[in-house]
């Protein structure tokens, strides 16, 4: 399935912290600057170098550059013109570009601004511009897939920046991180940069747990702070995802979240509304059972699970939509059948078909509800015999290939 990497914020993230944590990891400083060339910025280097935090050794990492390497880099449109013309490897120019229009949406929210109005100031400097797509780089550099990041610490305290004394988290800070997981923190001071969330952000990092994996390496990015209560430092855990010893041959296991809560005074009509909205906003399944609750009420038991990352989005949807005054949720780790998804023309209309890898290398079948339906509908026909339809031409296409492979 890959190879994933988790980072532990306990102590904070940051840009640098990130990129200082991927070169303490085994990324070369030379192949990172040999890609980061194409980005039209001139006068800088990064400087990785050893050092200790609270007793623990990490990579700190910097980037050096004169006064006018990044000049006239100050807004969304100037960084993302210049990684367009970067001739970067699409997948890093997409998640960059993302970032960057992320920053923009979480600058003008605060300030009261357009996007496009926005104005980056510490995240126009050159070592932010090089932090952000260095890392987004780095990242691809190392082979990683999936990206996944612990609860992030939310704490008290002061910043100072361009628009004078701020609280921290700082106010985009803030703003990006509305929706994810978050845990008080006692120390007074920031600990968490806008940077280090949009870059985890832009690369879909599920936040607040731990995937399953086989550890390949810990390393750790250090902050520019020396801070005698905890060593600050990012930890990176990098690894190779895939099936875990108890799971059946094409198997692998994922993470999810399950929120579940029983409800005795809602209308079946609301029922339905709320988990179509609930499906709309990235629940990956969801269920209601009759229930007989306290009292001797009957009541429905409303199951979602959902990506971890996707937790408090979903929660909400639960309180405004529904009656219920709690929810449980629940970490669980489940074994997924390896899958794909093919289009196949069944005579009566295109088709997609999901097909399932189960243990001997069977392959199931399921063609899409939602085409059949709408093929059904079109044409004045059965269902199921747009289903079979599907299913035959399913079953033609994987005998031509076997005959293909046979004749190879």
């Amino acid at each position: 399935m890959g190879r994933v990497a988790y980072f532990d914020c306990a102590a904070g993230v940051s840009g640098d912290m990130i990129l200082g944590s991927l070169l303490d990891a085994g990324l070369r400083t030379g192949d990172l600057e040999a890609l980061l060339r194409r980005v039209p910025l001139r006068g800088w280097r990064i400087e990785a170098r050893r050092v200790r935090r609270a007793g623990l050794a990490g990579t700190r990492a910097r980037v050096l550059a004169g006064p006018r390497a990044g000049k006239g880099m100050h807004g969304p449109d100037d960084l993302i013109a210049a990684v367009r013309k970067a001739r970067l490897p699409a997948t890093v120019a997409r998640t960059a570009e993302r970032a960057f229009r992320m920053l923009a949406r979480a600058e003008a929210a605060v300030h009261g601004r357009l996007p496009r109005h926005a104005h980056f100031h510490e995240v126009g400097a050159v070592d932010s511009i090089i932090d952000v797509v260095g890392s987004i780089a780095g990242l691809h550099l190392m082979g990683v897939g999936e990206v996944y990041a612990s609860a992030l610490p939310w704490n008290e305290g002061t910043v100072e920046c361009a628009h004078g004394t701020l609280p921290v988290p700082a106010p985009a800070a803030a703003a990006l991180m509305a929706g994810l997981p978050v845990v008080p923190h006692p120390f007074r001071g920031e600990l968490v940069t806008p940077t280090g969330v949009v870059i985890l952000k832009a690369c879909g990092a599920r936040f607040g747990v731990f995937p399953p994996m086989t550890v390949s390496r810990v390393a750790y990015g250090a902050g520019d702070r020396r801070i005698d209560a905890f060593p600050n430092l990012l930890r990176i855990v990098l690894g190779d995802a895939g099936a875990s010893p108890e799971a059946p041959a094409g198997a692998g296991g994922d993470v999810v979240s399950i929120l579940e809560t029983a409800i005795d005074d809602l209308s079946p009509a609301v029922h339905a509304y709320l988990c179509e909205a609930l499906r709309r906003a990235g629940a990956l399944d969801l269920f209601v059972t009759a229930a007989l609750m306290k009292k001797g009420r009957s009541g429905h038991l409303l199951t979602v699970i959902c990506p971890p990352d996707r937790t408090q989005a979903l929660a909400d949807i639960i309180f405004r939509e529904s009656t219920t005054l709690g929810i449980r949720v629940r970490t669980e780790r489940r074994l997924v059948l390896r899958r794909r998804e093919i289009a196949v023309g069944s005579g009566l209309g295109r088709v997609r078909v999901k097909l399932a890898e189960r243990p001997g290398g069977f392959l199931t079948a399921s063609p899409e509800y939602e085409d059949c339906a709408r093929i059904a509908a079109a044409r004045g026909v059965p269902l199921a015999e747009v289903m079979a339809a599907a299913a035959r031409a399913t079953r033609g296409r994987a005998g031509r290939r076997r005959k293909e492979e046979d004749d190879a």
